[in-house]
């Protein structure tokens, strides 16, 4: 059985907790990996991941651990590499619903990311159908799916589908149980980037300003340096320009003292 705990941390109510707990199963290491990542603890992670990609090389949790890698990669810019590490997801991914949307939606993301936007609508239909015929999945992955639908709306231009999307991840998020609290505070990031998308200013600034503020309060750095960089660009309603800027740096420090290395180019 999977400690409540760690639970708890990687999709739960309690995101922020550190230290996590020890893992007692194979499936702990993932659970603790994501609650890691998530905090922004990225060398932490990894080396749980790389502990349970040596006990378990192959099958379901295998597949989510390389699914996870690649999401570190993307969330500190590298869509290229992540890329690999999503389709070594999908190639173990065997008939497992979970850990197939996963690297599907991880290879959406990959393809956005470093441009091919025809690929990245393809992969996303493919991961949609998988959704829809399956039962019983996590709530979590439907919230992915309108994030990743949300930002490739943002990078084609149409803020308008952009918040759509956008919003409909704010209401999957706060709505499933138990409470996805980092998935709900990431949705309300890519809500407010959407919002900037669509022009619509002053709503994106009092979204974004929550965003930081829940984004803090539960130690997800990455989300933070995410939301203040858009601060940045947006103004804060609640911080001056200095200091949504020294949030920022802060942030992206610390991700790199913990084991992140930022794609600068």
């Amino acid at each position: 059985m999977n400690s409540p705990h760690l639970t708890d941390a990687a999709f739960g109510p309690d995101p922020g907790r550190w230290p996590l707990p020890t893992a007692q199963t194979t499936s702990d290491l993932w659970l603790r990996a994501v609650a890691a990542g998530g905090q922004g603890r990225y060398g932490a992670a990894r080396a749980d991941l790389d502990a349970l990609l040596r006990r378990e090389p192959g099958g379901r949790l295998a597949s989510l651990a390389l699914s996870t890698h690649a999401s570190f990669l993307r969330q500190t810019g590298w869509h290229g590499l992540a890329r690999g590490w999503d389709g070594w997801a999908w190639a173990r991914s065997g008939g497992d619903p979970e850990c197939a949307i996963d690297a599907l939606v991880g290879l959406a993301a990959d393809a956005l990311g470093v441009g091919r936007f025809s690929a990245s609508a393809t992969l996303l239909e493919r991961a949609e159908g998988l959704h829809r015929r399956a039962d019983a999945l996590p709530a979590r992955l439907a919230v992915r799916l309108a994030w990743v639908r949300a930002e490739l709306a943002m990078v084609t231009g149409d803020g308008t589908a952009a918040v759509a999307h956008a919003r409909r991840g704010v209401e999957l998020a706060e709505s499933a149980v138990p409470d996805l609290r980092r998935h709900r505070i990431k949705s309300e990031v890519v809500l407010a980037a959407a919002l900037c998308c669509a022009g619509d200013l002053d709503a994106s600034r009092e979204v974004a300003d929550a965003a930081l503020a829940a984004s803090a309060t539960h130690g997800l750095v990455p989300l933070q340096w995410a939301v203040a960089s858009l601060l940045v660009d947006v103004g804060s309603a609640v911080q001056s320009a200095s200091e949504v800027a020294g949030v920022r740096d802060l942030s992206d420090a610390f991700v790199t003292r913990h084991g992140g290395r930022w794609n600068r180019s």
